[in-house]
């Protein structure tokens, strides 16, 4: 692995475990094994690697959902949002660093561009999945069966953010994937 990698590599553990506001250019070198030098060679700046770091730790993010989320086609959308719900949990439990960095993430968009822009389109590239994933349903090639897609697809990442900051925050009283489909069909049944 050359100093580039390192140093990615490094910044990566940097985040998870001090968060993007309290890593410095040493505390990365330490973690690397390389020296301060070797950052503005390969990258121009702590900013930039830390940066690049970043969207490193969001591409893992987005990695582990997509490899840890399964749900049972036949069960009906609210079972599949439990279930959906109660896999990022446990993910959560398994890698609270990687989690907790992914929230450290979005509060750095408005001061990187880049980093917002990589982070929406990741997003919304994300939205027809999940809607697909746990509503199934229309014929997602008809433009109303796009819209759907899409508008369950971000109920979905809104309530995966929301639970992960709640889980980070407060894991004894954050809601369960029960708790959330039991939310989601009284909201449906209220609306007649």
């Amino acid at each position: 692995m050359g100093h580039r990698e390192q140093l990615l590599a490094g910044a990566k553990r940097s985040l998870y475990e001090r968060g993007y506001a309290r890593t410095t250019a040493r505390d990365i070198v330490a973690a690397s094994g390389t020296n301060l030098a070797s950052i503005g060679y390969h990258f121009g700046s702590k900013e930039a690697l830390l940066t690049a770091a970043m969207i490193e730790a969001m591409n893992d993010w987005g990695d582990t959902l997509q490899r840890r989320l399964e749900v049972d086609e036949r069960l009906p959308p609210p079972d599949r949002l439990r279930a959906l719900c109660d896999q990022v949990i446990a993910a959560i439990r398994d890698d609270r660093a990687l989690w907790a960095a992914s929230v450290d993430v979005f509060t750095q968009t408005d001061h990187q561009p880049d980093l917002r822009a990589r982070i929406a389109a990741a997003y919304e590239a994300a939205r027809p999945w999940f809607g697909a994933l746990v509503a199934g349903g229309p014929d997602e090639r008809s433009p109303q069966g796009q819209d759907t897609a899409r508008a369950v697809g971000s109920l979905v990442l809104a309530l995966i953010s929301g639970l992960t900051v709640q889980w980070l925050l407060d894991p004894e009283h954050a809601p369960t994937g029960a708790d959330l489909a039991l939310a989601v069909r009284a909201v449906a049944e209220a609306g007649g």
